[in-house]
Formats: C-alpha cells, structure tokens, sequence
C-alpha cells in the first residue's frame, strides 16, 4: 500500500524517502518566436527567392539526368561506365535535392510555425470536427501563400512535373532493350576455359591455390566477348580452397571441384547482388545487399536470409599445364529467380 501525503498533496517515491508530485502542471507551449521572415518583408522576399533557387535546381537536375542518359551511355568501357553513372547520379541527386530542400526551406521560413495542440477525441469526428479540418486545410493553403507567389508556385510546379521524367525516361529506355532472358541460361565458360583472376586475368594454377584463400575469378578469354563487360556481369565466380574432408559433395557433383577447390557464381540467387564475403571458418559466403548466407562446404546451400536456391556450381578441373580450367558452363541459370525459371 503507498502512503499518501494529504496535506502536501505529494506522493512518497517508493524505497527513498523522496516526495513526488501526484500530478504535474501542463506547462503549454513555450513562448511564440518570431522569425526574421516575420518582422522584415526583405528578409521574407530573400527566403522566396531561396526557395525559388533550390526547385530550379531541381529543374536543372533533372535536365542534366536526362541530357547524360541520352549523350552519355555507359559504353563497354570500366572508364565510360564510371562517367555515366557519375553523371546521371548527379543529376539525379540534384534533382531530388532540390525539390526536399525547397520543401523544408519552405516550411521553415514562410509558412506558419505557430504550435497548436488538439484535444484526443473518438475516431470518429464530428461534423464540425470535419468542417474545422477542412478550414484547417483552406487556412494551410492560405498561409503558404501560394497564390500570390507566382514566380514560387511556377517553379514548384516545374520541378514536380519535371522530376519523375528521371525514373521515366530510362525505364522507358528498356522497353526495347532484349528481353531474351535465355541468355541467363549461358555464360562465357566453356570447356577448357582457364579460371583467371579479376581483374587482372591472370590464368590460375592450382598449385598456387592455398586451403583457406579465396579467389575472384573471370574467363581468362573474357576480352574476346563483343560485350565483355556483359559477359562479366553473367560470369563472375568465387573460387576457394578447403580442405577435401569438409565438403560434402553429392555423387553427381562429386567431380566437380579438383582437391577441395570449388567454384561458385558470385551472383546471389535472391536479386543478384555480389555474393563476395567469404568466413574461412564457416566456409559461410555472405550477400551484403540482404544477408543471404550460404554454405560452401555443402554445396552453396542457402543456410541464411531471403535467397531460395544454392549458388550455382561451376565445375572445374586442371590442364595438362596445371591451369584451372573449366568444365563446362554452369549447369543452371545463374543469379535470381525470373518467369521462366521459378525457383
């Protein structure tokens, strides 16, 4: 039972002696400040201004996105893809920047700032609930001003009606790209293709192979793709060294590794991202993009997060020069699930 202090009104914190107060005054709001924007009309027209500035930022962005989508394409090269993705990110942060900041500029400096409090109620409101929220909203537009800042309202519009053209454009771009989505089917490896390192394409030796390491790999003829770049993309294999008694391999892929080193596509069967951190303990290869793990020791099998199917296995062997060397492609469509392939 708690002791209640009658003449004080205050209530003893339990174990400590100490009096509390049974119910604390609202101490409302904190006094109103005005701002610069307030009290001085140039300090109001230099805010709109800003404001004005940061949408035709935007506009510029945007513009700036689509003149380098359209002028400046990837190309085949690491170089000419550097520039394009450095372009359009630009102007795509550009783009959106400035339509975030004008809001927020906005609403700090010209719209009313005045704090108000509403009383809880039931979920259903009245109709003059109704009718003042509807007054609210009529006083909201009033009071941005809108309708009688044209040069604002003007650029307001601009960057909102420009703005999506950034995600517009490019996906309209693809629609007449190849959809051949049999192409996941294959990839550059064929029989006898030596394992190179990437990017160097430096053939590999086995020997050189140590139990623990790990090896980012590419077709060593990689370059004699017309699209080398694409063939990468598709091709790219993690290659690592356990020892043989780990594993634990099916009879039919038994032949598939040479002395406990195994290779495995790099691309996650969830949406494709660059399965690339490898734990020599585990033998765990870990996704950074969504944290689908999986297991190397026993056949890439998922043992972790949102990926449904293992990594395909590349099977490999050894030259008569101690290369190592493809057997075949893949045996299964590499990277995630599409609707010709369901799982």
């Amino acid at each position: 039972m708690t002791d209640h202090n009658t003449s004080t009104g205050l209530t003893p914190r339990d174990g400590s002696g100490a009096n509390l107060p049974e119910r604390f005054t609202d101490p409302g709001h904190a006094p109103h400040r005005l701002r610069r924007a307030d009290v001085d009309p140039a300090a109001n027209k230099r805010a709109e201004r800003q404001v004005v500035f940061l949408f035709a930022l935007s506009v510029l962005g945007t513009i700036g996105f689509l003149v380098a989508y359209v002028l400046v394409p990837p190309g085949e090269t690491v170089g000419s893809m550097r520039t394009s993705n450095l372009l359009l990110g630009l102007g795509l942060f550009l783009g959106m920047f400035g339509i975030g900041a004008a809001a927020v500029h906005w609403a700090k400096t010209l719209m009313n700032d005045h704090e108000r409090t509403d009383e809880r109620h039931t979920l259903i409101s009245s109709p003059e609930t109704r009718a003042a929220a509807v007054q609210d909203l009529k006083d909201g537009v009033e009071d941005s001003s809108i309708g009688r800042r044209g040069v604002l309202k003007g650029a307001m519009v601009s960057a909102l009606a420009l703005a999506p053209l950034s995600i517009a454009v490019p996906l309209i771009g693809e629609v007449g790209d190849d959809w051949d989505v049999s192409k996941f089917k294959h990839t550059w490896w064929k029989e006898g293709t030596r394992l190179a390192i990437d990017p160097s394409g430096r053939p590999i030796r086995a020997a050189e192979v140590t139990i623990g390491s790990a090896f980012h790999v590419i077709p060593a003829d990689l370059e004699e793709a017309e699209h080398p770049l694409d063939e990468k993309a598709k091709a790219v294999v993690l290659m690592v060294r356990m020892d043989p008694r780990d594993l634990k391999e099916t009879e039919e892929k038994r032949s598939w590794s040479y002395e406990g080193i195994v290779a495995y596509s790099k691309i996650c069967t969830h949406v494709g991202c660059p399965v690339a951190l490898y734990e020599q303990q585990t033998h765990h290869l870990l996704c950074p993009c969504h944290q689908s793990t999986f297991d190397l020791a026993d056949g890439a099998r998922v043992v972790f997060g949102p990926a449904n199917r293992p990594l395909p296995q590349l099977p490999i062997t050894v030259d008569d020069e101690g290369y190592l060397v493809a057997q075949s492609d893949f045996h299964e469509p590499i990277g995630p699930s599409y609707w010709e392939r369901l799982k």
